[in-house]
Parts: structure tokens; sequence; C-alpha cells
């Protein structure tokens, strides 16, 4: 019964889409017909408006970050169901027909939690590979790729296979930017 209240939890708070709920409010838009359609912080960016890109983005990052370090505290063996459950939350909200974000945000969210540490390995990755060539797709990918690979290499981290579904999930959740990335289609970001 405590496992199934805690998937059902963090999965709720992992549902709420604070992008689509935000350019509701604010920009009278629906975040899903405007760029790509996702509900992300990134996209949300495309609408013109930084600061509601931002406040989503902390949001997102905020949605796991407060259950997921309630579990570390109360539940600490469960980390890895919740934040599981925190991010199938975001990427496939049933209130949304399944059809999320990329997670992204979410997952620093959940990096932090666990291990403050795999939280910098994404962020530093996930920058120097934007500095050099400025889609926010691959240096999600290739920032979620560093912590499989930082927790293989570091002989003070375990659970090396939780990393390595995260990173395959995000891998998933941007299938169709690697497809452009390979057809060279990928549009560039712009965040500041």
């Amino acid at each position: 019964m405590e496992l199934f209240l805690i998937v059902f939890v963090c999965y709720f708070a992992g549902s709420i889409p604070f992008g689509l709920i935000l350019t509701k409010i604010f920009l009278k838009k629906d975040i899903r017909e405007i760029g790509s359609g996702n509900i992300g912080a990134t996209n949300v960016l495309r609408t013109g408006n930084k600061l509601i890109g931002y406040i989503t983005l902390l949001l997102d990052i905020l949605k796991a970050v407060i259950p997921i370090l309630f579990i570390k505290m109360n539940q600490p063996d469960l980390i890895y169901v919740a934040s599981l459950s925190t991010f199938l939350g975001h990427v496939f909200p049933v209130w949304l027909k399944f059809k999320g974000g990329k997670g992204v945000a979410t997952y620093v969210g959940i990096l932090f939690c666990i291990n403050f540490l795999l939280g910098l390995v994404f962020v530093l990755s996930w920058l120097i590979i934007f500095f050099f060539f400025k889609f926010s797709s691959l240096s999600s990918i290739l920032g979620s790729l560093s912590v499989p690979i930082f927790v293989f290499i570091s002989p003070n981290f375990k659970n090396e296979y939780f990393f390595i579904i995260m990173f395959v999930l995000i891998l998933f959740t941007h299938r169709e930017n690697v497809k452009r990335l390979i057809n060279k289609e990928e549009s560039k970001t712009k965040i500041y």
C-alpha cells in the first residue's frame, strides 16, 4: 500500500503540466500549438517570453525535488521508484493523453535530490555541449549520458542501471530531435 501511494503521489506531482498552465494563464496560448508542441521549458522559451520559460523550468525541477526529497528523508530505499514515477508523470501525464514533456528539467531535479554531485555533472555537461553546439536537445541527450558514465567510473556511486534507464528514456523522448539533428534540420535554441 505504501509503495502504491508513493508511486501515485510522485506520478501526480510529475504530471503537473506547468508549461501548459503558465502559457494559458499569462500568454493566452496553448503551448501544444507552438514550436515543437512540447509542454516543456525549451518550447515555452519559443513563445518569446523568457520569464515564463524560466519559471516553467524552475517549476518542472521543483515538482521533482519536493516529493523526492520527502521520500529520501522518510523512505530512502524507495527513492529510485519515486524518481522514476515522477519522471514518467512528466513525460506521460494522464491528463494530456500521455503526451507530456521530454523530462529533462524533471530529471535535473531528480539528480540533485539523489546526489548533488550528479546534478552538477549533468548541468556542467549540458552547459559545455550547449556552449559549443547551441542545440538544447543534443545537450540534454549527452548530458543524460554523462551521468551513467560518471556513476560507472566513480567508486562512490551505485545503481548505474537506473541512470542508464533514465538516459534511454531521455533518448526516447528526443527521438524526433535525433532525426532532425542527423538531417541537419534541428533548430538552435536561444536561452538568453
